[in-house]
């Protein structure tokens, strides 16, 4: 047993760490002798929600936390990482001070009323809360890569009945996760599965196949089929060029999707023919010269790495280098990001106005008060519990 004195340990308070061989009936005998004194077990996020009570960490690096164990990836883990090393925290708080400083000099004016604010002040004061709110924009521009970082990137793999979707889902999971067969209809509801593309987590869903004829339970399938492609970063459409009308199915499917979907063409089944040119692909007309089309054969595997490849960098392309930038991956950071911008836009609209100070004032503290909510300088109970209900327990 290690004893650690008030203040020197992770929750701040004193207490002490028990360590014991690992096998399930030490544990419980060990856990029903302490239970004896008293003693209960943690609540989720206890631990660290005592950390923040007794001012060891501020509120979004105990989030950070939470973020750090469930990292899938390397890029969530170093997202994760920073902020818990108070990256995000040093910003927010930089950004807190150049408003505070702002909100000092307007509640000045409040009290030295007869020194009128003139036109070169007033601008110099609307520059400042410009420059304050393109810097919380930058960081809060980022927060659709951060989704993608936490969250997950969400790929669809969809198509006509017996196009290869199965196939190619077992491709990129690298195992045979979904039933291949020769008849069309085999997939009647979606599979997702998760995986690592280059160090972001890939959620790979399988959807069954579109077409006109089906029954009530294919239908079903292909209901929740269109949900999810509706509701994904990327769609591979896959089509099958061994069928005769091949192009203009693909076109007339393709303008059928969501409108915006994201959409990769992999024409499948290259095995079956012998050559399949350039000028074959371009007459995949209608469907705009800005969707990618990549030959593939899911049974001999040609052309998968090229798929890969370009899905990798399609993701990668707008992801953040992690070493210099701070990306925000809260969801609730977020939103308290949004109604700083907010109310420093209505703050600056009345000061261009020749608002009265104490209301150009009121509008500067509203969004101070924003975020101060991420990083815990004013939190409530409901905040409390709302962030660390999500914890794993005696974390």
């Amino acid at each position: 047993m290690v004893e650690m004195p008030q203040g020197q340990s992770y929750t701040g308070q004193k207490q002490a760490e028990i360590f014991c061989h690992g096998g399930q009936f030490v544990l419980k005998q060990i856990l029903e002798e302490i239970f004896k004194y008293d003693v209960r077990p943690a609540e989720p996020g206890e631990f660290t929600r005592r950390a923040f009570l007794s001012g060891k960490i501020d509120l979004a690096r105990a989030e950070a936390v939470a973020d750090l164990i469930a990292s899938k990836t390397e890029y969530s883990y170093n997202a994760a990482k920073n902020n818990l090393l108070g990256r995000m925290s040093e910003y927010i708080d930089s950004i807190r001070a150049a408003a505070v400083e702002i909100l000092a000099e307007i509640e000045a004016s409040i009290d030295f009323p007869e020194e009128d604010t003139d036109t070169a002040e007033q601008k110099r004061l609307s520059d400042g809360i410009d420059k304050i709110t393109t810097r919380a924009k930058e960081l809060a521009e980022s927060y659709r890569a951060g989704q993608i970082i936490k969250e997950g990137y969400k790929i669809a793999v969809a198509g006509r009945p017996n196009a290869g979707k199965s196939s190619l889902f077992n491709l990129m999971l690298n195992q045979n996760r979904a039933i291949v067969a020769p008849s069309p209809g085999t997939t009647r509801d979606y599979l997702t599965e998760w995986i690592d593309l280059d160090g972001v987590a890939v959620a790979v869903s399988d959807t069954a196949g579109l077409r006109s004829k089906a029954g009530v339970v294919e239908k079903a399938g292909q209901e929740s089929a269109l949900s999810l492609i509706k509701n994904s970063d990327l769609v591979i459409w896959i089509t099958d060029i061994s069928r005769k009308n091949w192009i203009r199915e693909t076109a007339a499917d393709i303008a059928e999707l969501p409108e915006n979907s994201p959409v990769v063409i992999a024409v499948n089944k290259i095995d079956n023919i012998e050559t399949l040119t350039k000028k074959s692909l371009d007459k995949l007309d209608g469907i705009g010269p800005d969707i990618e089309r990549i030959p593939l054969s899911c049974k001999t595997k040609a052309g998968f790495k090229l798929l890969r490849k370009r899905l990798a960098a399609r993701i990668n392309e707008n992801m953040p280098d992690l070493t210099d930038r701070l990306v925000l991956t809260s969801a609730r950071h977020k939103k308290k990001l949004d109604n700083f911008i907010a109310a420093l836009g209505r703050a600056k609209k009345k000061l261009n106005e020749a608002e009265s100070p104490e209301i150009i004032a009121f509008e500067l503290r509203q969004g101070i008060n924003e975020i101060d909510e991420i990083t815990g300088r004013i939190y409530n109970d409901e905040i409390l519990e709302n962030i660390f209900s999500r914890f794993c327990i005696g974390k």
